[in-house]
């Protein structure tokens, strides 16, 4: 048997490994949060950073009251850089774990209307993340996003906490890592910015605006962590779609292939928007078409319904021409569309699953998107699997 310690509070003894482990590094932390891209953003740093030095990061989505100090708990004492993911979804919850990590850099991508069943406002969902700033280290840097609604309030929020320094990213002439021109380039972009007046040109191996936006939070948080830009910024060019968020893979249908757009492991407004300009971007063949299949959008209270069904004029603006859905929030959206546009419906994804296999061609492009708990990856596993070719779902 393994060796083993005996605690009387399994959490308690997981939070004390993780402050052992944090208090024996002098690693520079950066520590992320967001409503939407915080684990993309969490990998590109990430990845930019390890090219700097030894890089610790956390796993997957580890980011609530257990996976953060069992990320914790594995950072290697050499470490030169920690980058670790905070969520959450109800108020308090950022402040246990940024005192925990006691970041160095905190980056908050933006706030948007996410959890509505739990806050009242999105301004209460700024305060929530703003509490990333209470665990900040003495000459702590914090990265706000210029372009977001709430960034007077988390600015102010940060010099309240004690924040030796903001840096703000964004499309605007005030932002300081400000993004200048973006080319879309196949599954990615080519990004022309300036970082403190450094003019830096890039390939972003991730396609979007909002990735492009969330790059520069990258690039700014290396340079103050002490890492080069311009080695990070040359870096990005290697990063691809993770599983789930943005990955894109050929699947066979009967006559050939379609492209496929694995987001489906979670949804918000914000990130579907994000998901269905993206599809909107990407080339299709002469024949082929894009088509958006997008489940529940889960935690958004009594606005949900209005926001689902609010989707439908992003989806005229990217060009989608076929929409199925899943879920019984998305049937009101589906209700609103019109026709040409109005695919199958279905209570549940594994549901949808066949007949969607049915209705692709080859050249279409497919993006699946939905919240974590309507399980949309059981469309996206028997599509990759072959299911639209004929083959056995898995």
């Amino acid at each position: 048997p393994l060796p083993a310690v005996e605690v009387a509070d399994t959490q308690a003894g997981l939070e004390k490994l993780g402050a052992a482990a944090r208090a024996r590094t002098k690693a520079r932390i950066v520590a992320v949060t967001g409503s939407v891209g915080k684990t993309t953003t969490k990998e590109m740093l990430a990845a930019v950073l390890a090219r700097a030095g030894a890089t610790h990061w956390s796993g997957g989505s580890l980011n609530n009251h257990w996976g953060v100090p069992l990320s914790l708990s594995r950072m290697p004492a050499a470490s030169r850089f920690g980058v670790f993911e905070l969520g959450m979804n109800h108020a308090g919850e950022i402040a246990g774990l940024t005192k925990q990590v006691r970041p160095h850099v905190a980056i908050i991508t933006t706030v948007e209307a996410v959890h509505l069943e739990f806050f009242a406002s999105v301004e209460a969902i700024a305060d929530a993340k703003a509490e990333i700033f209470q665990g900040i280290e003495p000459d702590g840097v914090a990265i706000l996003n210029r372009d977001n609604d709430q960034f007077a309030r988390l600015a102010a929020a940060a010099k309240a906490a004690g924040v030796a320094r903001i840096i703000s990213f964004g499309s605007g002439a005030g932002a300081d890592a400000r993004l200048l021109g973006l080319t879309p380039d196949g599954a990615g972009s080519i990004v022309d910015a300036s970082l403190f007046g450094l003019s830096l040109h890039y390939r972003l191996g991730l396609a979007g605006r909002h990735m492009a936006l969330n790059s520069l939070a990258v690039l700014a948080a290396a340079q103050a962590a002490g890492a080069d830009p311009v080695a990070a910024a040359a870096a990005l060019a290697d990063l691809s779609g993770l599983a789930g968020r943005g990955k894109r893979v050929a699947i066979a249908v009967a006559g050939g292939e379609a492209l496929l757009i694995d987001e489906s492991y979670n949804a918000s407004p914000a990130s579907v928007r994000a998901a269905l300009t993206v599809l909107g971007a990407t080339p299709v063949a002469p024949r082929g078409r894009r088509i958006a299949v997008l489940g529940d959008m889960r935690e958004l209270g009594e606005q949900g319904p209005g926001l689902h069904r609010g989707l439908a004029e992003t989806i005229s603006a990217a060009g989608t021409d076929l929409v199925f859905t899943v879920g019984p929030l998305m049937r009101g959206l589906a209700d609103s569309l019109p026709s040409v546009r109005r695919g199958d419906w279905s209570e549940t994804a594994a549901e949808m699953a066949p007949r969607l296999a049915l209705a692709l061609r080859p050249g279409d492009v497919v993006m699946v998107k939905g919240s974590f708990g309507i399980r949309m990856a059981d469309i996206v596993k028997p599509l990759i699997a072959g299911l639209a070719a004929g083959g056995a779902e898995c």
